[in-house]
C-alpha cells in the first residue's frame, strides 16, 4: 500500500490580488505526499478551482475518501477513475508523477516525452486596482517584458492606457475573467487593438462561448474558464485561437498533456496558467509550458515566501525547476 498525507497551507501574498470575481490576500493550498513501501516520496500542490466551489477542505475530503484504494501499482489512468477532474486529482496525479520519478530515477519531463527542458518567459500579472495603484504596479514591473492585466465589466481600456504610459514597451495580455458580453467585446476591440494588446483571455462567461460565433476579432481570444479537459477543446475550436491550460482544471499533468495534444490537433495555440500557489504548483506546469506561446506561471512572484528549492525567476525569465523541488 501507499500512504497519503495531506497538509492544508496558507501562503500570504505581497499585496491583495483582485480579479473580476474576487479579491484575496492569501492563497490556500493542499500539499500532498505519497509514500511507497520503500520510503520513496512524491509531493505536489493544488489550490482547486474556486469558481467550481472547490476549497482546500473539499479537496482533502475527496482525497481522504479514496486513500485506501492507493496501491503501489496505482497508475494515472486509475486516478481518473477514482476522482473527477479538479484540484484533488491534480494534487494526486502530480504527486504520482514525482513519486515515479523518484522511484525510477527518470525525470518526469523525460517520462512525459519531452526532449529537454528550457527556461521560459512568464507573464507578470497586475490585479485590478485604482489608477494610482495601477501606475505603481506598472512602474514596479518595468523589468518584466510580458504583462497580464486583469479587467472587469467597468475597468478595461483605461487600465491598458495607464500601463502603456508607465511601461510603453511591454507585451500586454488582458483577462476579463468572464465579465464581458460579445457586445462589450466588440465595443472594446478597436481601442484594445490600438493599444497593441496581444491576447484577450476569457471575455465572455463559460457556457456563452457560442455567442462568439462569426466574430472576426482583430485580437486573438483565449479560453480559460471554458477549457476544462481534452473533451472541451473541440467545442471551443470555432470560437478561440488559444486555450489556457491549468492543472487544477484538468485534474493534473496527465490530462493537461492530453489537452495540449488535442489543441495542437485542432491548431489552437497553447497557454499555460495557474491558480496561484508556490513553486511546487508551477513545476509540473512547467512541462506544459515548453509547448506554449504564452506562459502564466507567476504565482510565486505574487507571494511573500516560497518553498525550499524554489524556481528561480529573473524578471519573468523562469528557470528549469530543480528536481529537489519536483519531478
Amino acid at each position: 500500500m501507499m500512504t497519503l498525507d495531506c497538509q492544508l497551507e496558507n501562503w500570504e501574498l505581497i499585496e491583495a490580488f483582485t480579479i473580476a470575481r474576487s479579491s484575496i490576500t492569501h492563497v490556500e493550498v493542499i500539499k500532498v505526499t505519497l509514500t511507497d513501501h520503500l520510503g520513496h516520496q512524491g509531493v505536489a500542490e493544488a489550490a482547486g478551482v474556486d469558481y467550481d466551489g472547490e476549497t482546500v477542505h473539499s479537496l482533502a475530503a475527496q482525497l481522504s475518501s479514496i486513500a485506501s484504494q492507493l496501491t503501489d501499482t496505482v497508475c494515472h489512468q486509475t486516478l481518473a477513475q477514482l476522482l473527477p477532474r479538479g484540484g484533488a486529482r491534480n494534487a494526486l496525479d502530480c504527486a504520482l508523477w514525482d513519486l515515479r520519478a523518484k522511484q525510477s530515477g527518470i525525470p518526469a519531463w523525460q517520462s512525459a516525452g519531452l526532449a529537454s527542458l528550457k527556461p521560459v518567459t512568464t507573464v507578470f500579472t497586475l490585479g485590478l486596482g485604482g489608477e494610482e495603484d495601477t501606475r505603481r504596479k506598472a512602474r514596479e514591473a518595468i523589468a518584466y517584458p510580458l504583462l497580464k492585466l486583469k479587467m472587469d465589466a467597468d475597468r478595461h481600456i483605461d487600465i491598458v492606457r495607464i500601463v502603456r504610459e508607465e511601461h510603453p514597451h511591454a507585451e500586454i495580455l488582458v483577462d476579463a475573467n468572464q465579465s464581458w458580453s460579445r457586445a462589450k467585446l466588440e465595443m472594446l476591440l478597436p481601442a484594445l487593438h490600438d493599444l497593441k494588446v496581444r491576447l484577450i483571455e476569457q471575455p465572455v462567461p463559460r457556457g456563452d462561448d457560442d455567442s462568439l460565433q462569426g466574430l472576426n476579432s482583430c485580437i486573438p481570444l483565449a479560453a480559460d474558464e471554458s477549457c476544462s479537459d481534452a473533451a472541451s477543446v473541440a467545442q471551443l475550436a470555432p470560437y478561440y485561437q488559444y486555450i489556457n491550460i491549468k492543472l487544477d482544471k484538468t485534474g493534473g499533468l496527465t490530462e493537461a498533456l492530453a489537452v495540449a495534444s488535442k489543441a495542437q490537433q485542432h491548431r489552437i495555440g497553447l497557454m499555460i496558467g495557474n491558480m496561484c500557489g508556490t513553486s511546487l504548483a508551477m513545476a509540473p506546469a512547467f512541462l506544459i509550458a515548453q509547448s506554449c506561446r504564452y506562459v502564466d506561471l507567476d504565482g510565486p512572484l505574487l507571494q511573500r515566501l516560497d518553498r525550499a528549492n524554489p524556481i528561480q525567476f529573473n524578471h519573468g525569465l523562469m528557470q528549469v525547476p530543480s528536481r529537489h523541488l519536483w519531478g
